[in-house]
């Protein structure tokens, strides 16, 4: 196996009957950006350069997690669309977060935080 795919793995239940249960770091990242993107007033997960990142990459444009020791710190950039609350949105986006990782990976998310990358008008407004 690749050498950085394998620092890029954890394992989550090494006492499994027929084997090990390993989850790349992209997979949690990908579940936190999912999470996000289903939080009512976010448009989207973003990456360092709002209008470039926009067009592409998936759901983990904008999103960084850090594993140790079972534990989960996510560090995502969001876009919030125009006219909804931002504190609000952020609490609802740590909660999905947080939950989502938790339930599919089994993981403890000790921090999940939030930066606003930008705020989308709609068009023809």
């Amino acid at each position: 196996m690749d050498k950085i795919l394998e620092n890029a793995l954890y394992t989550v239940n090494e006492e499994v009957e027929h084997g090990t249960v390993k989850i790349a770091d992209e997979v949690v990242a990908m579940i936190a950006g999912l999470a996000a993107t289903e939080v009512e007033g976010v448009y989207s997960t973003a990456g360092k350069d709002l209008f470039h990142k926009v067009k592409k990459g998936g759901p983990t444009r904008g999103v960084r997690v850090d594993i140790a020791n079972g534990k989960v710190r996510a560090n995502l950039a969001i876009v919030v669309n125009y006219g909804y609350n931002i504190p609000s949105v952020s609490a609802k986006v740590q909660d999905k977060v947080s939950g989502a990782i938790e339930s599919m990976t089994g993981l403890k998310a000790t921090d999940v935080n939030i930066r606003i990358a930008g705020v989308r008008i709609r068009q023809g407004v």
